[in-house]
């Protein structure tokens, strides 16, 4: 690292009590994404609550509690606003302590560009590397548009980032940066294995049957893409790709069993590509100075152009309900925010466009509630303010454990009768009547 670097470096560092003193009322300001969540000048601007006032947090999927937000319980100083839904966000939703920001995963960078102003940005990275770069680490998603509409930039360094390559914009230069803060290297958060169920397990045996060898991968987190996982790796499939818009323990596990080669991948050949990465420090730990992964922002991973251009592309997606018109809603109960849309829109389409493609929407075919009392996620139309995440016109799959429908070319008649036969079997005559009522059924339908 040459002197001139060294000191520029000094220069630009701060504390974190001097760097919230950046923000001011009114203030827009830009957290860095899923695991990157700036520890050190969180808590530094949450010490200025009585100081502030209309200053709005946003980030994509908040892993932990900003100490603004749970220090301003009725919202008076600080709002908290999230571009897709985590456990954490969806709580203090349920308390109106956060908003969502609807939006398309491919287009948030491009609507941050056009549409968003940003004050402030705190943005964790990785430490600095000889020739003054910071890498973003396991969160490139939006953050490089973010940094492009920043009048302010902070970056709070952490020792514990694993270097992510690129792919694209993962990286800010020392020259691009106002402000720098040395954190306190705290590892990232771990996200344990979600335990699979024996309906998970059925499910991801149907799924089995549509993924071939050289087949390109989208899997999410969860319970169904772990057991989609553990299949893969008992069966003799090989040559399989990535190209995903989150990386999880699951590939890592593949790729170590030589499962994983994206030999057979048309762009970003013998490549996994993701836009973040979130899990235990599986992933952390391969991703670190990897150059077979590369990470991307969003508007490349998510683009359903570019998706497409790769062959036989699997895209695996769960969803909370869909109804007999095959209209899906994976990101609300109701009224009530549960997700976002993420990234789902994007690959459905995006497989359709890839030759051999597929994009597969899953879901156990019922659910119990509080009360013990259990229901259909195939209804007659979907519940009363439901958000409708993927279009009938887009459907293209939708596999429960009683099978798998296609939709694509099929009347609305069709529709209801292929989901129907997939639905669990003590709802269809329900469902069969209020198909009926709807005028999407013809008598000489049958299911077996």
């Amino acid at each position: 690292m040459s002197d001139i670097i060294k000191w520029q470096y000094q220069q630009k560092l701060i504390t974190a009590d001097q760097a919230a003193q950046l923000v001011k009322s009114g203030d827009m300001v830009q957290y860095s994404e899923f695991a990157m969540f700036p520890n050190i000048l969180d808590e530094a601007l949450a010490k200025r609550i009585d100081e502030l006032e209309n200053v709005n947090i946003r980030s994509i999927s908040f892993t932990q509690v900003p100490k603004p937000v749970a220090a301003d319980p009725e919202r008076r100083h600080f709002f908290m606003e999230d571009y897709h839904f985590s456990a954490v966000s969806r709580h203090l939703h349920d308390q109106d302590l956060c908003n969502y920001i609807p939006f398309t995963y491919h287009q948030g960078p491009r609507a941050i560009r056009k549409y968003v102003d940003i004050d402030v940005s705190f943005i964790m990275v990785g430490a600095m590397d000889a020739r003054g770069f910071f890498n973003l680490g396991t969160s490139n998603s939006v953050t490089p548009a973010a940094l492009d509409k920043s009048k302010i930039i902070v970056l709070e360094v952490n020792e514990s980032v694993p270097l992510c390559l690129g792919g694209n914009q993962e990286s800010i230069h020392l020259s691009s940066v106002d402000f720098i803060v040395e954190g306190d290297n705290r590892p990232l958060i771990q996200l344990p294995k979600v335990p699979t169920t024996a309906t998970d397990e059925k499910i991801a045996a149907i799924i089995m049957e549509e993924i071939e060898d050289g087949s390109c991968l989208q899997l999410g987190i969860g319970g169904l893409p772990n057991a989609v996982g553990e299949l893969i790796a008992k069966s003799d499939l090989k040559d399989l790709g990535v190209h995903t818009e989150m990386l999880v323990d699951s590939y890592v596990d593949l790729y170590n069993q030589g499962m994983i080669s994206g030999a057979r991948k048309t762009i970003d050949k013998n490549k996994m590509v993701y836009t973040f990465a979130m899990g235990t420090n599986k992933v952390y730990d391969f991703l670190d100075n990897n150059p077979f992964c590369a990470s991307y922002p969003a508007n490349y991973t998510n683009d359903p152009r570019i998706i497409g251009l790769n062959d036989k592309v699997v895209a695996i997606n769960n969803c909370l309900e869909v109804d007999l018109f095959t209209q899906v809603c994976s990101e609300s109960a109701g009224t009530r925010q549960i997700s976002g849309t993420g990234g789902q829109l994007d690959f459905i389409f995006g497989a359709f466009n890839s030759h051999g493609g597929k994009g597969l929407i899953c879901m156990n075919s019922t659910y119990t509630d509080k009360k013990g009392q259990m229901h259909s996620r195939i209804k007659p139309t979907l519940s009363p303010g439901a958000i409708v995440t993927v279009p009938r016109s887009m459907n293209q799959y939708i596999v429960t454990e009683y099978g798998i429908a296609q939709f694509k070319g099929k009347s609305t008649w069709q529709r209801a009768e292929a989901l129907i036969g997939i639905a669990h079997p003590d709802f269809r005559d329900d469902l069969i009547k209020a198909a009926q009522e709807m005028k999407i059924w013809r008598a000489t339908n049958k299911i077996d």
